[in-house]
Protein backbone atom coordinates (compact mmCIF):
# COMPACT_ATOMS: atom_id res chain seq x y z
CA UNK A 1 0.00 0.00 0.00
CA UNK A 2 2.81 2.17 0.69
CA UNK A 3 4.82 1.88 -2.25
CA UNK A 4 1.72 2.05 -4.15
CA UNK A 5 0.98 5.64 -3.13
CA UNK A 6 4.81 6.87 -3.82
CA UNK A 7 4.41 5.88 -7.12
CA UNK A 8 1.09 7.20 -7.28
CA UNK A 9 2.58 10.81 -6.25
CA UNK A 10 5.95 10.84 -7.71
CA UNK A 11 5.67 12.75 -10.77
CA UNK A 12 4.25 15.67 -8.89
CA UNK A 13 7.68 15.83 -6.60
CA UNK A 14 9.44 15.14 -9.92
CA UNK A 15 7.99 18.23 -11.34
CA UNK A 16 8.49 20.36 -8.28
CA UNK A 17 11.95 19.42 -7.57
CA UNK A 18 12.90 19.88 -11.40
CA UNK A 19 11.42 23.63 -11.13
CA UNK A 20 13.22 24.54 -8.57
CA UNK A 21 16.31 23.59 -9.76
CA UNK A 22 15.82 25.24 -12.86
CA UNK A 23 14.97 28.98 -11.08
CA UNK A 24 18.06 28.17 -8.54
CA UNK A 25 20.34 28.13 -11.85
CA UNK A 26 18.54 30.61 -13.77
CA UNK A 27 19.53 33.04 -10.17
CA UNK A 28 23.28 31.78 -10.19
CA UNK A 29 23.30 32.54 -13.62
CA UNK A 30 22.19 36.22 -12.92
CA UNK A 31 24.34 36.96 -10.20
CA UNK A 32 27.45 35.78 -11.73
CA UNK A 33 26.38 37.81 -14.41
CA UNK A 34 25.92 41.23 -12.28
CA UNK A 35 29.29 40.60 -10.20
CA UNK A 36 31.12 40.82 -13.64
CA UNK A 37 29.39 43.66 -14.66
CA UNK A 38 30.80 45.22 -11.53
CA UNK A 39 34.20 43.70 -12.00
CA UNK A 40 34.54 45.65 -15.52
CA UNK A 41 33.21 49.09 -14.32
CA UNK A 42 36.87 51.29 -15.00
CA UNK A 43 37.99 52.87 -11.12
CA UNK A 44 37.48 56.54 -11.50
CA UNK A 45 40.27 59.01 -12.26
CA UNK A 46 42.02 61.02 -10.32
CA UNK A 47 41.70 64.59 -11.19
CA UNK A 48 44.39 66.99 -10.01
CA UNK A 49 42.86 70.01 -8.25
CA UNK A 50 42.56 73.31 -9.81
CA UNK A 51 44.58 76.29 -8.80
CA UNK A 52 42.31 79.46 -8.15
CA UNK A 53 44.89 81.97 -5.99
CA UNK A 54 48.26 82.46 -6.30
CA UNK A 55 49.44 83.57 -2.56
CA UNK A 56 52.58 85.65 -1.30
CA UNK A 57 53.62 87.97 0.90
CA UNK A 58 54.77 91.12 0.82
CA UNK A 59 54.98 95.29 1.80
CA UNK A 60 52.80 98.06 1.83
CA UNK A 61 54.40 100.99 -0.14
CA UNK A 62 53.76 104.21 -1.21
CA UNK A 63 53.50 104.07 -5.46
CA UNK A 64 56.11 106.87 -5.70
CA UNK A 65 59.61 106.45 -3.73
CA UNK A 66 59.81 107.96 -0.49
CA UNK A 67 62.26 111.00 -0.43
CA UNK A 68 64.74 111.66 2.76
CA UNK A 69 64.66 115.62 3.41
CA UNK A 70 67.57 116.43 4.80
CA UNK A 71 69.89 119.60 5.55
CA UNK A 72 72.15 121.32 3.02
CA UNK A 73 75.64 119.69 3.51
CA UNK A 74 77.32 122.41 5.01
CA UNK A 75 74.56 122.42 8.22
CA UNK A 76 74.85 118.79 8.59
CA UNK A 77 76.26 119.09 11.74
CA UNK A 78 73.49 121.82 12.99
CA UNK A 79 70.77 121.00 15.15
CA UNK A 80 67.20 121.82 15.00
CA UNK A 81 65.32 124.68 16.57
CA UNK A 82 62.06 124.25 15.67
CA UNK A 83 59.88 121.34 13.85
CA UNK A 84 56.40 122.38 12.42
CA UNK A 85 55.03 118.65 11.54
CA UNK A 86 54.95 115.22 12.53
CA UNK A 87 54.34 112.07 11.18
CA UNK A 88 51.50 111.18 9.18
CA UNK A 89 50.90 115.55 8.04
CA UNK A 90 49.97 116.34 4.92
CA UNK A 91 52.43 118.63 3.70
CA UNK A 92 52.70 121.02 0.50
CA UNK A 93 55.59 121.95 -2.24
CA UNK A 94 57.41 124.23 -0.84
CA UNK A 95 55.74 124.22 2.88
CA UNK A 96 58.41 125.68 5.66
CA UNK A 97 59.05 121.85 8.06
CA UNK A 98 61.20 123.05 10.07
CA UNK A 99 64.05 125.38 10.91
CA UNK A 100 67.62 125.12 11.93
CA UNK A 101 69.35 126.75 14.93
CA UNK A 102 72.17 128.94 12.99
CA UNK A 103 68.75 131.13 11.48
CA UNK A 104 69.26 133.80 14.13
CA UNK A 105 72.75 133.81 13.54
CA UNK A 106 72.57 134.27 9.89
CA UNK A 107 69.88 136.62 9.86
CA UNK A 108 71.57 138.91 12.06
CA UNK A 109 74.11 138.41 9.34
CA UNK A 110 72.12 139.56 6.26
CA UNK A 111 70.56 142.26 8.61
CA UNK A 112 74.63 143.71 8.78
CA UNK A 113 75.61 143.08 4.92
CA UNK A 114 71.82 145.15 4.30
CA UNK A 115 72.96 147.86 5.90
CA UNK A 116 76.36 147.64 4.32
CA UNK A 117 74.59 148.23 0.93
CA UNK A 118 72.68 150.60 2.23
CA UNK A 119 75.75 152.58 3.09
CA UNK A 120 77.39 151.86 -0.09
CA UNK A 121 74.22 152.62 -2.17
CA UNK A 122 74.48 156.32 -0.32
CA UNK A 123 78.15 156.54 -1.30
CA UNK A 124 77.82 156.17 -5.04
CA UNK A 125 74.69 158.36 -5.09
CA UNK A 126 77.05 161.02 -3.51
CA UNK A 127 79.91 160.58 -5.53
CA UNK A 128 77.60 160.88 -8.53
CA UNK A 129 76.09 164.04 -7.26
CA UNK A 130 79.01 166.01 -6.66
CA UNK A 131 79.37 168.82 -4.08
CA UNK A 132 76.57 170.22 -3.44
CA UNK A 133 75.00 171.16 -0.25
CA UNK A 134 72.19 169.45 0.13
CA UNK A 135 74.21 166.37 -0.47
CA UNK A 136 77.23 167.20 1.67
CA UNK A 137 74.48 167.77 4.54
CA UNK A 138 72.61 163.99 3.53
CA UNK A 139 76.51 162.85 4.16
CA UNK A 140 76.87 164.63 7.14
CA UNK A 141 73.19 163.20 8.27
CA UNK A 142 74.69 159.67 7.22
CA UNK A 143 77.63 159.86 9.43
CA UNK A 144 75.13 160.95 12.31
CA UNK A 145 72.80 158.09 11.87
CA UNK A 146 75.43 155.80 11.37
CA UNK A 147 77.28 157.37 14.89
CA UNK A 148 73.34 157.03 16.68
CA UNK A 149 73.40 153.66 15.20
CA UNK A 150 76.80 152.45 16.42
CA UNK A 151 75.77 154.13 20.11
CA UNK A 152 72.65 152.37 20.44
CA UNK A 153 74.03 149.35 19.64
CA UNK A 154 76.97 149.61 21.89
CA UNK A 155 74.14 150.94 24.24
CA UNK A 156 72.11 147.79 23.95
CA UNK A 157 75.50 145.65 24.18
CA UNK A 158 76.30 147.20 27.33
CA UNK A 159 73.08 146.53 29.05
CA UNK A 160 73.50 142.67 28.00
CA UNK A 161 76.38 142.55 29.63
CA UNK A 162 75.59 143.83 32.83
CA UNK A 163 72.42 141.78 32.62
CA UNK A 164 74.40 138.91 32.09
CA UNK A 165 77.01 139.69 35.11
CA UNK A 166 74.04 140.53 37.44
CA UNK A 167 72.78 136.89 36.48
CA UNK A 168 75.67 135.35 37.13
CA UNK A 169 76.44 137.00 40.35
CA UNK A 170 73.18 135.88 41.31
CA UNK A 171 73.70 132.67 40.43
CA UNK A 172 76.92 132.18 42.26
CA UNK A 173 75.40 133.64 45.40
CA UNK A 174 72.57 131.28 45.60
CA UNK A 175 74.34 128.35 44.75
CA UNK A 176 76.95 129.47 47.83
CA UNK A 177 74.04 129.57 50.35
CA UNK A 178 73.44 126.24 48.93
CA UNK A 179 76.57 125.37 50.05
CA UNK A 180 76.79 126.84 53.02
CA UNK A 181 73.72 124.62 54.08
CA UNK A 182 74.76 121.17 52.56
CA UNK A 183 78.41 122.49 54.63
CA UNK A 184 76.10 122.95 57.92
CA UNK A 185 74.05 119.46 57.25
CA UNK A 186 77.43 117.75 56.45
CA UNK A 187 78.95 118.71 60.09
CA UNK A 188 76.04 117.71 61.81
CA UNK A 189 76.06 114.80 60.12
CA UNK A 190 79.45 114.16 60.69
CA UNK A 191 78.93 115.21 64.57
CA UNK A 192 76.51 112.30 64.47
CA UNK A 193 78.80 109.85 62.99
CA UNK A 194 81.60 110.49 65.59
CA UNK A 195 78.83 110.20 68.77
CA UNK A 196 77.50 107.00 67.43
CA UNK A 197 80.91 105.67 66.50
CA UNK A 198 81.85 106.12 70.26
CA UNK A 199 78.28 104.48 71.18
CA UNK A 200 79.16 101.32 68.40
CA UNK A 201 82.54 100.69 70.11
CA UNK A 202 81.18 100.74 73.38
CA UNK A 203 78.55 98.41 72.37
CA UNK A 204 75.69 100.91 73.00
CA UNK A 205 74.33 100.39 69.77
CA UNK A 206 73.80 97.74 66.84
CA UNK A 207 75.88 97.98 64.20
CA UNK A 208 73.03 98.51 61.61
CA UNK A 209 71.93 102.28 63.46
CA UNK A 210 76.20 102.68 62.98
CA UNK A 211 76.28 102.15 59.26
CA UNK A 212 73.25 104.66 58.86
CA UNK A 213 74.38 107.30 60.45
CA UNK A 214 77.61 106.46 58.43
CA UNK A 215 75.46 106.21 54.95
CA UNK A 216 74.31 109.67 56.37
CA UNK A 217 77.40 110.90 56.48
CA UNK A 218 78.48 109.67 53.03
CA UNK A 219 75.52 111.49 51.25
CA UNK A 220 75.42 114.50 52.92
CA UNK A 221 79.63 114.59 51.88
CA UNK A 222 78.30 113.94 48.31
CA UNK A 223 75.73 116.16 47.87
CA UNK A 224 77.95 118.71 49.03
CA UNK A 225 80.59 117.64 46.57
CA UNK A 226 78.25 117.82 43.71
CA UNK A 227 77.42 121.86 44.88
CA UNK A 228 80.73 122.64 44.68
CA UNK A 229 80.87 121.30 41.26
CA UNK A 230 77.79 123.05 40.26
CA UNK A 231 79.74 126.47 41.39
CA UNK A 232 82.21 125.90 39.41
CA UNK A 233 80.10 124.70 36.42
CA UNK A 234 78.27 128.54 36.79
CA UNK A 235 81.14 130.47 37.27
CA UNK A 236 82.92 129.01 34.06
CA UNK A 237 79.99 129.25 32.17
CA UNK A 238 78.83 132.51 33.65
CA UNK A 239 82.47 133.97 32.74
CA UNK A 240 82.54 132.49 29.45
CA UNK A 241 78.86 133.74 28.58
CA UNK A 242 80.54 137.32 29.93
CA UNK A 243 83.62 137.28 27.43
CA UNK A 244 81.24 136.00 24.23
CA UNK A 245 78.90 139.19 25.26
CA UNK A 246 82.51 141.26 25.46
CA UNK A 247 83.42 140.34 22.27
CA UNK A 248 80.44 140.78 20.76
CA UNK A 249 80.67 144.39 21.94
CA UNK A 250 84.01 144.84 20.94
CA UNK A 251 82.66 143.89 17.55
CA UNK A 252 80.17 146.32 17.36
CA UNK A 253 82.34 149.00 18.50
CA UNK A 254 85.15 148.40 15.67
CA UNK A 255 82.87 147.74 13.16
CA UNK A 256 80.62 150.72 13.98
CA UNK A 257 83.48 152.81 14.07
CA UNK A 258 84.47 152.09 10.90
CA UNK A 259 81.32 152.41 9.32
CA UNK A 260 81.73 156.16 10.58
CA UNK A 261 84.79 156.55 9.21
CA UNK A 262 83.63 155.50 5.80
CA UNK A 263 81.38 157.78 5.94
CA UNK A 264 83.14 160.66 7.03
CA UNK A 265 85.56 159.91 4.34
CA UNK A 266 82.98 159.82 1.58
CA UNK A 267 81.89 163.28 3.03
CA UNK A 268 85.60 164.84 2.63
CA UNK A 269 85.40 163.16 -0.89
CA UNK A 270 81.69 164.30 -1.87
CA UNK A 271 83.34 167.60 -3.72
CA UNK A 272 85.17 165.90 -6.27
CA UNK A 273 83.04 163.87 -8.93
CA UNK A 274 85.63 161.52 -11.17
CA UNK A 275 84.78 158.70 -12.90
CA UNK A 276 87.10 156.57 -11.40
CA UNK A 277 85.56 157.61 -7.73
CA UNK A 278 81.93 156.82 -9.13
CA UNK A 279 83.53 153.12 -10.68
CA UNK A 280 84.83 152.25 -7.02
CA UNK A 281 81.43 153.44 -4.95
CA UNK A 282 79.52 151.34 -7.90
CA UNK A 283 81.98 148.08 -7.01
CA UNK A 284 81.13 148.62 -3.40
CA UNK A 285 77.64 148.42 -4.09
CA UNK A 286 78.24 145.85 -6.24
CA UNK A 287 79.87 143.84 -3.22
CA UNK A 288 77.93 144.43 -1.02
CA UNK A 289 74.77 143.59 -2.98
CA UNK A 290 76.56 140.20 -3.48
CA UNK A 291 77.55 139.63 0.42
CA UNK A 292 73.22 140.76 0.73
CA UNK A 293 72.55 137.89 -1.73
CA UNK A 294 74.93 135.02 -0.29
CA UNK A 295 73.62 135.82 3.25
CA UNK A 296 70.36 135.66 1.52
CA UNK A 297 70.78 132.43 0.48
CA UNK A 298 72.43 130.97 3.56
CA UNK A 299 69.50 132.14 5.57
CA UNK A 300 67.14 130.66 2.98
CA UNK A 301 68.84 127.17 3.67
CA UNK A 302 68.17 127.06 7.21
CA UNK A 303 64.33 126.87 6.20
CA UNK A 304 63.74 122.99 5.62
CA UNK A 305 61.09 123.11 2.65
CA UNK A 306 58.72 120.18 1.32
CA UNK A 307 60.17 119.23 -2.10
CA UNK A 308 56.84 117.96 -2.82
CA UNK A 309 53.01 117.25 -2.16
CA UNK A 310 52.81 114.37 0.01
CA UNK A 311 53.05 112.68 3.41
CA UNK A 312 55.33 112.75 6.55
CA UNK A 313 55.59 109.44 6.98
CA UNK A 314 58.72 109.03 9.64
CA UNK A 315 60.48 111.85 12.11
CA UNK A 316 64.31 111.73 12.52
CA UNK A 317 65.10 114.61 14.08
CA UNK A 318 63.59 116.33 16.65
CA UNK A 319 63.95 119.87 18.25
CA UNK A 320 66.83 120.41 20.04
CA UNK A 321 68.45 117.36 18.34
CA UNK A 322 71.56 117.33 16.42
CA UNK A 323 70.46 116.62 11.92
CA UNK A 324 70.53 112.56 11.93
CA UNK A 325 72.40 110.84 9.44
CA UNK A 326 69.14 109.61 8.05
CA UNK A 327 67.82 113.48 7.68
CA UNK A 328 65.14 115.55 9.27
CA UNK A 329 61.80 113.49 7.53
CA UNK A 330 60.98 110.99 5.24
CA UNK A 331 58.25 111.99 2.88
CA UNK A 332 56.08 110.44 0.13
CA UNK A 333 53.08 110.44 -1.93
CA UNK A 334 50.41 108.54 0.06
CA UNK A 335 47.62 109.05 -2.19
CA UNK A 336 48.60 106.28 -4.29
CA UNK A 337 49.54 102.90 -2.31
CA UNK A 338 50.95 99.41 -3.35
CA UNK A 339 51.65 96.11 -2.44
CA UNK A 340 55.46 94.46 -3.72
CA UNK A 341 54.28 90.97 -3.58
CA UNK A 342 56.92 88.54 -3.60
CA UNK A 343 55.93 85.85 -6.23
CA UNK A 344 57.85 82.45 -6.09
CA UNK A 345 59.86 82.25 -9.50
CA UNK A 346 57.76 78.45 -10.07
CA UNK A 347 53.87 80.89 -10.15
CA UNK A 348 55.26 84.01 -12.05
CA UNK A 349 54.11 82.39 -15.36
CA UNK A 350 50.24 82.63 -14.04
CA UNK A 351 50.49 86.47 -13.40
CA UNK A 352 49.32 89.07 -15.42
CA UNK A 353 49.12 92.52 -15.55
CA UNK A 354 45.68 93.88 -14.41
CA UNK A 355 44.81 90.40 -12.55
CA UNK A 356 42.64 90.75 -9.45
CA UNK A 357 44.47 90.22 -5.92
CA UNK A 358 43.28 90.25 -2.43
CA UNK A 359 45.31 91.81 -0.02
CA UNK A 360 45.08 91.20 4.10
CA UNK A 361 47.54 91.72 7.10
CA UNK A 362 47.69 92.21 10.86
CA UNK A 363 48.04 95.80 10.74
CA UNK A 364 44.42 96.57 9.46
CA UNK A 365 40.83 95.02 9.63
CA UNK A 366 39.28 93.42 6.56
CA UNK A 367 40.97 93.37 3.33
CA UNK A 368 42.03 96.03 0.29
CA UNK A 369 41.77 94.53 -3.11
CA UNK A 370 44.36 95.60 -6.61
CA UNK A 371 45.33 94.89 -9.54
CA UNK A 372 48.85 93.82 -10.62
CA UNK A 373 50.18 97.01 -11.89
CA UNK A 374 53.96 95.78 -13.22
CA UNK A 375 55.61 92.72 -12.94
CA UNK A 376 59.44 92.68 -11.92
CA UNK A 377 62.42 91.39 -14.64
CA UNK A 378 64.83 90.27 -12.02
CA UNK A 379 64.84 87.01 -9.91
CA UNK A 380 65.97 87.93 -5.85
CA UNK A 381 66.08 86.25 -2.94
CA UNK A 382 63.29 86.16 -0.44
CA UNK A 383 63.15 89.52 1.81
CA UNK A 384 59.24 88.98 3.83
CA UNK A 385 59.54 86.44 5.58
CA UNK A 386 55.99 84.71 7.76
CA UNK A 387 58.59 83.32 10.46
CA UNK A 388 56.59 79.93 10.87
CA UNK A 389 59.00 76.87 11.86
CA UNK A 390 60.38 74.81 8.93
CA UNK A 391 59.94 78.00 6.81
CA UNK A 392 62.87 77.73 3.49
CA UNK A 393 64.62 81.29 4.15
CA UNK A 394 66.54 80.91 0.78
CA UNK A 395 63.24 80.78 -1.97
CA UNK A 396 64.17 82.72 -5.22
CA UNK A 397 60.95 85.32 -5.97
CA UNK A 398 60.24 87.83 -8.69
CA UNK A 399 58.77 91.44 -7.20
CA UNK A 400 55.31 92.37 -8.54
CA UNK A 401 53.76 95.43 -7.74
CA UNK A 402 50.11 95.86 -7.17
CA UNK A 403 48.07 98.66 -7.07
CA UNK A 404 45.84 99.44 -4.46
CA UNK A 405 42.49 101.06 -5.77
CA UNK A 406 41.54 104.62 -4.71
CA UNK A 407 38.49 103.86 -2.46
CA UNK A 408 40.77 101.20 0.01
CA UNK A 409 43.95 104.12 -0.01
CA UNK A 410 42.81 105.35 3.06
CA UNK A 411 42.36 102.37 4.60
CA UNK A 412 46.69 101.80 4.13
CA UNK A 413 47.82 104.87 3.62
CA UNK A 414 49.88 104.80 6.86
CA UNK A 415 51.35 101.83 7.02
CA UNK A 416 54.07 101.67 4.91
CA UNK A 417 56.37 99.22 5.16
CA UNK A 418 53.61 96.66 6.85
CA UNK A 419 53.80 93.10 5.91
CA UNK A 420 50.81 91.88 3.95
CA UNK A 421 49.60 88.46 2.49
CA UNK A 422 48.82 88.60 -1.34
CA UNK A 423 46.38 86.42 -3.29
CA UNK A 424 46.16 87.07 -6.68
CA UNK A 425 43.33 85.24 -8.95
CA UNK A 426 45.41 83.60 -12.31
Amino acid sequence: MTFKAFKSTNPILVGLILAGTTLAGFTAIYTVSQVGQKQETPPPVETTPVVTRITALGRLEPRTEIISVSAPLNYDSDRMAQLFVDEGDTVKQGQVIAILDSRDRLQNNLTETQKDAQIARAKLAQVKAGAKTGEIEAQSATVRRTEAQLEGDRIAQQATLRRTQAQLEGDIAAQQATIGKLEAEYNNANAEFIRYQQLYNEGAISASNFDAKKLSLETSRKQLDEAKVTLNRIQRTGQQQIKEVRTNLERIQRTGQQQINEAQSTLNKVAEVRSVDVQAAQAEVDSALAKVQKAQTELNQVYIRSPLTGQVINVHTRPGEQISDDGVVDLAQTGQMEVVAEIYQSDISKIRTGQEAIITGESFEGEVRGNVRLIGLQVDQQKVFSNQPGENLDRRIIEVRISVRPEDVPKVRGLTNSQVQVAIKP
